[in-house]
């Protein structure tokens, strides 16, 4: 059989001579933006708070060794240094330089410097895109959302070498800050508020570390919400409005905020039941996707590393769940782990997984502060407790509040929900009803909104590296 396809020189000639917004047979438009390179502001950003927090934990250390405050200096230590290895191991991997002749990155990364230099390899990166013109490495291709709504025709946008440099960058730095925030900050965050109500009263370091711990837990929440939006609608150009951000760090504030102060008075009183309530969400959160993957009989996905054996497959996915579990504990992780698919990740919202969530979270940490009211120390003789018990339920439920607004006002992709938060807080009688009407109307409504067949002989799609990459010029 002849085959017909073009090739990669023939492209390359073709798309040379379209013009820079070109419609084309099949309904795709092609944008030609070589020199609208994005700056790496979240790779700046997750390298200031790793400094930050890094130096911050330093000197406290320092500060509990004057004062021979041994296991407080120690668990400080731990908390610094075993979220940095992980970072540092986590962009080695990425970028993938064990195989490569890079021995100064290397030796940054046994120094824990890593983030430094390849933040710093970002910024040259931006500094020196567009300067000359360089062959494009791929074509990505994205559905452009107007009013919520995915518009007929697809953008199809080439990236260069710059761009997918800076591409990687900003992939590795995601997961960094979220192995960050939930493996290093949210520990070290509960260690220092549980030691200040141990000493009763506040060191200057310990107050920075504190604070510095809170952005990273929200920004890592914040990463983790974004994330999941693009996993999910990867075929949709999707962008954030100043309003959604503002929204999601209210809710993520508010919960991360209240589920570790409840944590911090409840282990105050009952200190050893904290224990069990800690390992009870870790081992539920932990075996709740391998269970569900054992119901299935589903098997391991490949490629996702090429040279992973099935045991370093099964090693990645227990790591993969076991931060996952870590950030269920605090937080909800906005994402539901599939781990028979090769993502990942449920690309379907589960509505009742999300209400179970924090139907019983609010459940839990209620009954947490009613019994550390019931069994707390004398130490809080002068705080007016009923208030303070009263405020930490009430800024849960705000934060609940304004999840709900996020998901139903500012939600990106909220017009291609199939159910949005307006159904699933109707009455359940009004819900099987429009269940019943739905499947003729569903079928319609799909067929109208169907992407574009986004097969392209060009490229595989690269929905890793290109999560976020420039808008259309």
């Amino acid at each position: 059989m002849e085959n017909n396809k073009p090739s990669e020189h023939d492209i390359t000639e073709v798309v040379a001579q379209r013009p820079a917004a070109n419609k084309t047979e099949n309904g795709v438009v092609m944008v030609i933006s070589h020199s609208n390179v994005q700056p790496p502001f979240s790779v700046l950003w997750a390298t200031v708070l790793y400094c930050a927090e890094f130096i911050c934990a330093s000197v406290l250390s320092s500060r509990y060794h004057d004062t021979e405050n041994m296991v407080w200096m120690g668990l400080t230590i731990t908390f610094m240094l075993v979220p940095s290895v992980l970072t540092q191991l986590t962009l080695t991997f990425v970028h993938r330089d064990l195989g490569r002749d890079r021995p100064l990155v290397l030796f940054m990364h046994l120094l824990q410097m890593g983030p430094i230099i390849r933040c710093i390899e970002a910024v040259i990166v931006y500094c020196q895109a567009g300067k000359k013109e360089e062959p494009y490495v791929t074509i990505s291709r994205k559905i452009k959302l107007k009013h919520g709504r995915g518009l007929g025709s697809a953008l199809e946008c080439e990236i260069g070498h710059s761009e997918r440099k800076l591409a990687v960058h900003r992939n590795a730095f995601k997961r960094t800050a979220v192995i960050q925030a939930f493996l290093g900050s949210t520990p070290q965050l509960t260690l220092q508020l549980y030691a200040t109500i141990q000493e009763k009263y506040v060191l200057p370091p310990r107050l920075a570390l504190m604070i510095i711990s809170l952005i990273s837990i929200v920004y890592g929440a914040l990463v983790c919400s974004v994330l999941a939006i693009q996993i999910k609608y990867d075929d949709y150009k999707v962008r954030m409005k100043p309003t959604a951000y503002l929204c999601m760090i209210l809710w993520r504030g508010l919960e991360i905020a209240t589920r570790i102060t409840t944590l911090v008075l409840f282990s105050s009183a009952l200190r050893f039941w904290v224990v069990l309530v800690g390992l009870t969400n870790l081992l539920i959160f932990f075996f709740q996707p391998w269970v569900e993957f054992w119901v299935r009989r589903a098997s391991l996905p490949e490629n996702i590393e090429k040279n992973f054996s099935k045991l370093g497959t099964t090693v990645v996915l227990c790591m993969i769940t076991f931060l996952y579990a870590c950030i269920n504990i605090f937080c909800w992780s906005a994402v539901q782990l599939d781990l028979a698919d090769h993502d990942l990740v449920e690309k379907q919202p589960r509505w009742r997984c999300l209400a179970i969530y924090y139907t019983f979270r609010f459940i839990e940490n209620v009954t947490l502060i009613v019994l550390w009211y019931y069994f707390k120390s004398d130490f809080y003789v002068y705080v007016c407790t009923p208030l303070l018990v009263v405020q930490l339920i009430v800024c849960y439920s705000l934060a609940v509040i304004f999840m709900l607004v996020f998901f139903q006002f500012c939600h990106p992709c909220r017009r291609l929900f199939h159910y949005n938060v307006e159904d699933c807080l109707r009455c359940a009688c009004c819900w099987k009803k429009k269940q019943f009407e739905l499947p003729a109307d569903s079928a319609e409504g799909l067929q109208e909104h169907a992407p574009p067949d986004l097969t392209n002989h060009l490229t595989d799609k690269e929905t890793d590296i290109l999560d976020d990459i420039m808008e259309a010029a």
